[in-house]
């Protein structure tokens, strides 16, 4: 792939825009100045702006340069996360509330931010409240990753319904879903990564009217080809994304690694 070195490629995939950069910090910085402009223009409207963020490794370069990007109105955003494990502790390394802590709202004065319980006592309850106040907040913005197995949140091929009747739930984690978290550094083993999750399901995410995707790394090279290529199921879940009307993905040339781009229509490469 030697030849996006130099330039950005831009390919449409049906409603699906992809970005393909030279490294993992250059599409992780395309995606952050894509969710800052949208942020602004969202600003402008004069509401408050409900944001739905992903974690994991694929969002690291995301959020890092999201956050150092100055003038951005936080103080209006109110944030959500999309899932977190059942069971684990909030101080745990692999908590997805430690990582965002972390990671974003220690860096950044959100108006609100809305964690998600993996631990509360009663979890139905929980999950009602929250999508309750998701409900209220309107949010229209949503970064998001791809899971190894194509999973969207923690919505694995076994546990996605793109007809979801629930906005929320608790989901059973397939081994290559658990295998992908040992292999990120999260847990020392596959013992010690839990079986079950709190995960917005695939409707709640899709009703948000613009999906910013961080894809980088060469091991996520397989699911961004089936991504594209495979036929629209729940075998791949990220299948679904070529049907939302504004999806962008950005990919370093590692994760782009396996695509045919001469068999994708409206390919372009432009100078970074």
């Amino acid at each position: 792939m030697k030849q996006f070195s130099d330039h950005v490629t831009h390919v449409n995939a049906g409603t699906m825009k992809l970005e393909i950069h030279a490294s993992r910090q250059a599409a992780g910085a395309a995606a952050a100045h894509a969710a800052a402009e949208e942020l602004r223009r969202l600003d402008r409207l004069g509401k408050s702006i409900g944001v739905i963020f992903a974690t994991g490794a694929s969002q690291f370069d995301t959020l890092e340069a999201l956050t150092s990007i100055p003038g951005l109105p936080w103080d209006h955003v109110q944030g959500f996360h999309m899932d977190e494990y059942v069971g684990i502790d909030e101080n745990h390394p692999a908590s997805f509330r430690r990582y965002l802590r972390e990671r974003l709202t220690r860096r950044v004065a959100m108006r609100e931010f809305y964690e998600m319980d993996g631990n509360a006592a009663d979890i139905g309850l929980f999950g009602r409240e929250y999508i309750h106040k998701l409900d209220l907040a309107e949010a229209k913005l949503c970064l998001l990753g791809i899971g190894e197995n194509g999973h969207l949140a923690f919505n694995d091929p076994a546990e996605a319904d793109f007809d979801d009747p629930q906005a929320i739930k608790v989901v059973t984690l397939d081994d290559a879903c658990r295998r992908q978290q040992v292999s990120e550094g999260w847990f020392a083993s596959l013992e010690e990564v839990p079986k079950q999750a709190l995960t917005l399901t695939i409707p709640t995410l899709f009703r948000v009217p613009k999906l910013i995707v961080s894809v980088p790394g060469s091991r996520k090279a397989e699911a961004v080809r089936r991504t594209l290529e495979e036929p629209i199921a729940t075998a791949c879940p990220s299948t679904l994304l070529r049907t939302h009307p504004d999806v962008t993905i950005y990919l370093d040339v590692d994760s782009a690694a396996e695509l045919n781009l001469v068999s994708l229509p409206h390919s372009t490469s432009c100078l970074k």
